[in-house]
């Protein structure tokens, strides 16, 4: 059993317990919920790519990635940079994340939260919006094409943006374009965790026009973001570079400088 499929099998008795805790009407009843979201297209500019800040205290591959780890000050400076949109990992026993820091976050939100997180059920869906999220992550390596269909539908009429993943060319004919337009693309195998960033220019090369691409993972340098920008990638999503950094803030300048697309 390799590791994501270790993830998922823990994910499914954790769906269990969801399911006994919340009905789905009960979600309805939680804090933000009924709350109007923020749009991630919004939020990027086309003077520049846009940056997915992510929080992220732990890996399966790596560990405990940040020491000196505190949700709501990380938060509070990627809100200071005006990054597009923040993501949270919010799974426990691999990732080292929280639901609670989503609902934390959500309280003094300024941009766009991402839940990411291995979503493989429609009372997670609800938990997301009830937890302050206005993005769900699906992963279209773990769902078939019904499961991206329907778990894309629940989000969206609970007022969710759906950033569909996928990571190799296979995944491609599980997706319906004209309904999952905000598309990422990871350049980490979820299976050995290695990681290319040709993955993102290959796959999008075979996307449609239209669509709002985001290249994820195993961005760190200049020279990353200058390839990119030689692609379609609307947007980056990039966490172990910041989480790693002694200066958070001093880091996340700095990417915005390389994301800045000169005229």
């Amino acid at each position: 059993m390799n590791i994501l499929e270790e993830i998922i099998e823990h994910k499914k008795e954790e769906v269990k317990k969801l399911r006994q805790k919340y009905s789905v009407s009960s979600f309805r009843e939680i804090g933000f919920f009924e709350k109007p979201t923020l749009k991630l297209k919004d939020f990027i500019s086309p003077d520049s790519l846009g940056i997915i800040a992510e929080i992220k205290k732990a890996s399966p591959s790596k560990g405990i990635i940040r020491e000196d780890f505190n949700h709501l000050k990380i938060a509070e400076i990627y809100f200071d940079e005006e990054v597009s949109a923040v993501s949270i990992l919010t799974d426990e026993n691999f990732f080292k994340g929280s639901i609670q820091f989503l609902k934390d976050i959500a309280s003094i939100k300024q941009r766009p939260l991402l839940r990411k997180d291995f979503i493989i059920d429609e009372h997670q869906v609800y938990e997301t919006k009830a937890f302050g999220a206005d993005i769900i992550l699906l992963i279209s390596e773990i769902l078939s094409n019904s499961q991206i269909d329907e778990l894309t539908c629940a989000a969206k009429e609970i007022g969710l943006d759906v950033l569909l993943e996928l990571h190799s060319e296979k995944q491609l004919d599980k997706i319906n374009f004209a309904l999952n337009d905000l598309i990422g693309i990871n350049n980490r195998n979820l299976e050995d965790f290695s990681v290319n960033l040709d993955i993102t220019k290959k796959l999008a090369e075979k996307l449609p026009d239209g669509i709002l691409l985001i290249s994820e993972s195993g961005i760190s340098k200049k020279e990353d973001i200058d390839f990119l920008k030689t692609t379609k990638t609307k947007a980056v999503l990039v966490g172990e570079h910041l989480m790693v950094s002694k200066d958070i803030k001093g880091s996340l300048k700095q990417l915005k400088e390389w994301c800045t697309i000169e005229n």
